[in-house]
């Protein structure tokens, strides 16, 4: 491990000052930082420690939703009694996550900002245009099993490997950050990731010293909430397919319907369009199967990870399904 600074914030805009300088990172957990950190894939100069900041509540907001601090631990969330009743598709992805012993450190920022799971990301001894920028993309002809077909590009097609995320985007999440000169920023999660392009390394789009202080959800819409997580084993693994979904269904016949997906995309996948085309939709396998076309219009496999095309159908139709018997 190389040598580093570390420091101890005593609350938000001290942190994101402290951390407005080349090469600083915030720890909270950890639990993926200080895993790339041995690994020599993040050396930063500067760890600037923000677990005494507060930021640790959640708060019932006036609109009827819920203000849950970044510093919130995934378990915490997880097992609140107003998360677990009103937004149960969160609760769900969250319990569907890593490990206990994980989430009981992994906070609620950390959790969005964790970086992908790619073998090669982690492989020095391979190409990866994300840790190093320009030295090409080896999952493109290597090993993919695992890797995005949605918003990718030839220079990266790492998906991003947050459960919490995916439901998040289909409850219509705002993150709040605050700058290093005490400015607050408010804005859609949708805003929070962005694609590859040809510049995979810059993966949010926050500026240096920016800090998440809290996401905002909205009241919960009306429906049936569901998380749908396919994987290779029945916990800590990585989703090849996951689907949050919150869709209302009356007399056979779809009223509303929001999907998020993980596992097929660099971030949290969704496709207004195509969720307004479901309203007065009968809840059949047929509607599934349009939907799905949809969604996979412009789906790009590369060889290990076709299967995740028939995959996504096969997940939208299970869900679907379980929704019109709910």
């Amino acid at each position: 491990m190389k040598e580093f600074a570390y420091s101890r914030a005593t609350g938000a805009e001290a942190a994101a000052r402290a951390a407005n300088e080349p090469n600083a990172k915030f720890i909270a957990g950890g639990t993926n930082l200080l895993d790339l950190m041995k690994l020599q894939i993040e050396t930063p100069a500067h760890l600037v420690d923000i677990n005494r900041i507060g930021l640790d509540k959640i708060e019932d907001t006036a609109e009827g939703g819920l203000r849950i601090g970044a510093l919130v631990r995934n378990s915490d969330l997880a097992a609140d009694t107003r998360v677990r009743t009103r937004y149960e598709v969160l609760s769900r992805a969250l319990l569907s996550g890593a490990s206990a012993q994980l989430r009981n450190k992994a906070t609620t920022g950390g959790n969005l900002l964790q970086r992908t799971r790619c073998y090669y990301f982690y492989d020095t001894t391979k190409p990866c245009n994300k840790r190093t920028p320009g030295t090409g993309c080896a999952a493109l002809e290597g090993f993919n099993r695992v890797h995005a077909i949605l918003g990718v590009s030839d220079h990266c097609i790492a998906s991003h490997p947050s459960d919490m995320a995916v439901a998040m985007r289909v409850l219509d999440a705002e993150i709040e950050t605050i700058n290093p000169t005490g400015e607050t920023r408010h804005f859609a999660l949708a805003e929070l990731h962005r694609l590859p392009g040809d510049s995979p390394h810059i993966e949010t789009t926050l500026a240096q010293g920016e800090m998440i202080t809290a996401v905002v959800l909205p009241p919960p819409p009306p429906g049936t909430q569901i998380y749908r997580k396919v994987r290779d084993r029945a916990s800590y693994a990585f989703a090849l397919v996951s689907v949050a979904v919150i869709i209302d269904i009356a007399h056979d016949s779809i009223k509303s319907a929001r999907f998020s997906f993980g596992g097929l995309a660099p971030k949290p996948w969704r496709d207004e369009a195509a969720e307004a085309a479901l309203t007065d939709a009968p809840a059949t396998d047929k509607t599934a199967d349009g939907f799905s076309d949809a969604i996979l219009e412009n789906a790009k496999g590369r060889g290990g990870n076709d299967f995740k095309i028939p995959l996504t159908r096969r997940t939208l139709r299970a869900v679907l399904a379980q929704a019109a018997g709910a």
